[in-house]
Order: structure tokens, then C-alpha cells, then sequence
């Protein structure tokens, strides 16, 4: 039995047949570019500049299977070479699907001529020689294509991190270019496939010390199954999750969690639009340093769940958070809430001691707290709850007293 494993080598053909070849390359290549008129749909529908680099893709392919026919040793069935007649973003305009079409057809073509370009005696060899060809440019074409696949990747993955990176400081909703900033972004993120249908919010955690390229790959696919639109930025020992779309993206957003690495995982409000996700980026951030302040805080969490601590750390949109929606809706329905749940808080929570310091009956306390609950959307009876209404309550104080409660000096 033999155990030859090299690769088979066709012989050289015959000097009369590669002058035919040669005299016959212009036929050959006009039967070729017919058939693709013919029987391709999407060859029709390129623009006309990108069909005219196939044809000379068709050319150089047919050419170069000529020299490889009159000496297989030193001719070449390497797709790069015959694609180095074009450009490299045909590879974008043609799939590799569409180019082994291309190779195909071309088989066909020669198959079809060789009864006029070879005689009887040459006939069999250069069948045999072409369908050799034509199996190593479908193996090299496949390369090509994962080399431009490997490359578009790479390219994509740092885009991806520059978008992330803008997110991250601010430059999509910077007030001094915000309409520039935002039209840049748009372009980059569209580059990326980014649809932008639907709501967008921002996820950050740690990330695992084993996650290498092939887990980061894995990742990426995890986020795009997840969502719609998904965008992913590993910073440092931060893994940084935007996701986008129509739906619950909370649910959405709950199903990555097994793709960060140990610790709290803190999610951002929800915003409209893209352009807007650095404020939910901020928001995640500042709470993922914040939560620490919460060691019962659940996984994940959410970072208006972490305004109190927010806010003790310099937080300055909590902050604004807990005044717009907490404290002025609470002065606005009336001073009454205010006290009541000032004393409430003073009191330790008893509803008999509030009433006694307020001279009202304790169901009208009960009253007034489920109205605080109703308005500010947290209820003080709830120990966390409450918390949250007492920083804000302390925030108002502070904030009513005007800038010389900012100004002071040690």
C-alpha cells in the first residue's frame, strides 16, 4: 500500500496545448463574463466599476491557471494572486459564497472549450489539470477571505473600544460640541451594525483574569444574541456592556451576568438614544465604586438603586437625581409630606412618636407616608427605602440653604 501523502501535482502540459491556452484566453474570458451576465443576479447588480474588477479577476484567474498548466511547479493556484488585480474592497463587495461561484463558472467555461482549444490527446489532461486548479484556488479564496474576516475583526474590535472609550468620557453629550460629537459617533456606531432602534443601557462589572481573545470573541456574541444592538469595552479590570433596542433590556442585560467576573454588576438608567449613554455609562461607574458602601446590594443592581451612596461620593447627577425627582415633587404637594417625613425619620420610624410630635392621629401618618411613597416612588416604611428619602431629604436641606453651604473652608 503506498503511503505517498504529498499532494497531488498535475504534469505540465504540452507545449502545443499552452499556446492554445494563450490564443484562446480573450474567448475565455468573454465566455466567462457572458455566463456571469447570464446566470448571476447579483454580478448584474454590482456597479459597474466593481464588475469591471472581476473581470479582470476573471482574467488574471484564467491567466494565471495557464502558467500554472505549462509548469505546475512554479506556477501558482494562490487566490491572493489572482485577486491582486483588484482591489481589496472587493472582498467587501463579493462574498466568498459569491466567489466560489466565480471559480465555478469559470471550471465550466474551460470544461465547455476544450473540445475547440484542445485536441483529442490533450483533452483528458487538461480536465484533469483544471478541476486540480480549481480545487486549490476554492481552498486558497477561503483563506483570502479569512484573513479579511480576521482583519475587518481586528478593526472592528478597536472601533469598538473607541466607541465604548467615548461613551465612558462623556464625549457623545459634551455641551460645548454635543451636535459634532454626536453626528461622529453615529458614524462609528453604524459602522459597527448598531441599528439604533429602541432604548439604550449601559452595564459595568468586573471582568474575569482569564478572559482572552477567544472568551472576549465569545462575549461579543453572547452581547449580540442578547440585544439588538450590543457594544462591548474592556477597560482595565472593568468589562463595560452597552446594550440597545426594543424590549426589556433589563431582562436582557440580567442575562449576561454569568459573563462577568466575580462582584456587583451595576446597571445604568435607561436612555433614549445612544448619544445619551454616557450619562447611563457614569451612573453604572460611579455606582460600581459605590456600592461597596451596600455590601447586601443584590447582583446586579441598579445604579439609581445606589444614589444615597452615589451622592456621598461626589456624585453630582445623583445628587441632581435625588432633588428633581425625590425632594422638590415632595415640596411641591406640600410642606406637610416634608414634616412628616422628616419626624418619621427623627423618630425612628414610629408611627406613635410621629403622630405625638406632629399632634395628628398615627392612620394619618400612615396616610401621609404611603403619599410620600406614591409621589417619590420609595417608601419610607422600607429600611432601604428610607435611606434613600433621607439623603435626599438632607440633599434639599442643603441645597435650600443656598451656596454658603458649599462654601465652607477648612
Amino acid at each position: 500500500m503506498s503511503t505517498d501523502t504529498r499532494p497531488k501535482v498535475a504534469p505540465p502540459g504540452s507545449d502545443d496545448m499552452v499556446r492554445r491556452l494563450r490564443h484562446g484566453t480573450s474567448q475565455l474570458t468573454t465566455a466567462a463574463l457572458e455566463r456571469l451576465d447570464r446566470d448571476l443576479s447579483w454580478y448584474r447588480a454590482l456597479h459597474a466599476e466593481d464588475r469591471s474588477w472581476i473581470g479582470l479577476v476573471v482574467q488574471a484567474g484564467i491567466a494565471s491557471f495557464i502558467s500554472w498548466y505549462e509548469n505546475p511547479q512554479r506556477g501558482t493556484s494562490n487566490a491572493a494572486e489572482i485577486f491582486r488585480a483588484a482591489p481589496p474592497e472587493l472582498t467587501r463587495s463579493i462574498s466568498l459564497q459569491h466567489t466560489l461561484q466565480l471559480v465555478r463558472i469559470i471550471v465550466e467555461i474551460v470544461e465547455e472549450q476544450t473540445d475547440t482549444l484542445a485536441t483529442s490527446a490533450d483533452r483528458a489532461s487538461l480536465r484533469e489539470a483544471v478541476l486540480l486548479y480549481s480545487r486549490e484556488v476554492a481552498f486558497s479564496a477561503a483563506e483570502v477571505y479569512a484573513r479579511a474576516a480576521e482583519s475587518r475583526g481586528a478593526w472592528d474590535a478597536r472601533l469598538e473600544a473607541l466607541v465604548v472609550d467615548s461613551l465612558l468620557r462623556g464625549e457623545a453629550d459634551d455641551t460645548a460640541g454635543a451636535t459634532g460629537a454626536s453626528e461622529g459617533l453615529r458614524s462609528r456606531v453604524a459602522a459597527l451594525g448598531w441599528a439604533g432602534r429602541g432604548n439604550t443601557i449601559v452595564l459595568v462589572g468586573s471582568i474575569d483574569d482569564h478572559l482572552d481573545d477567544v472568551r472576549a470573541a465569545e462575549l461579543r456574541r453572547a452581547a449580540r444574541r442578547a440585544a439588538s444592538d450590543a457594544l462591548v469595552g474592556i477597560h482595565g479590570d472593568r468589562l463595560v456592556v452597552v446594550l440597545g433596542g426594543e424590549g426589556n433590556l433589563r431582562t436582557q442585560a440580567e442575562s449576561l451576568l454569568d459573563k462577568f467576573g466575580p462582584g456587583p454588576v451595576v446597571i445604568g438608567p435607561q436612555v433614549r438614544d445612544l448619544a445619551d449613554a454616557g450619562r447611563s455609562a457614569r451612573a453604572a461607574l460611579s455606582g460600581l465604586v459605590a456600592v461597596t458602601a451596600w455590601p447586601s446590594a443584590p447582583r446586579p443592581v441598579l445604579a439609581d438603586e445606589l444614589l444615597p451612596e452615589r451622592m456621598l461620593i461626589g456624585d453630582a447627577d445623583a445628587r441632581r437625581t435625588l432633588l428633581t425627582e425625590v425632594y422638590t415633587p415632595l415640596l411641591g404637594v406640600g410642606g406637610h409630606l416634608l414634616e412628616t417625613l422628616s419626624a418619621y425619620l427623627s423618630e425612628g420610624r414610629s408611627l406613635e412618636a410621629t403622630a405625638r410630635q406632629l399632634f395628628v392621629h398615627p392612620n394619618t401618618v400612615r396616610y401621609r407616608l404611603r403619599r410620600i411613597a406614591t409621589v417619590t416612588g420609595w417608601d419610607p416604611t422600607d429600611a432601604r427605602e428610607g435611606f434613600v428619602l433621607h439623603i435626599a431629604l438632607v440633599a434639599g436641606r442643603l441645597d435650600s440653604a443656598g451656596p454658603r453651604a458649599n462654601d465652607v473652608r477648612l
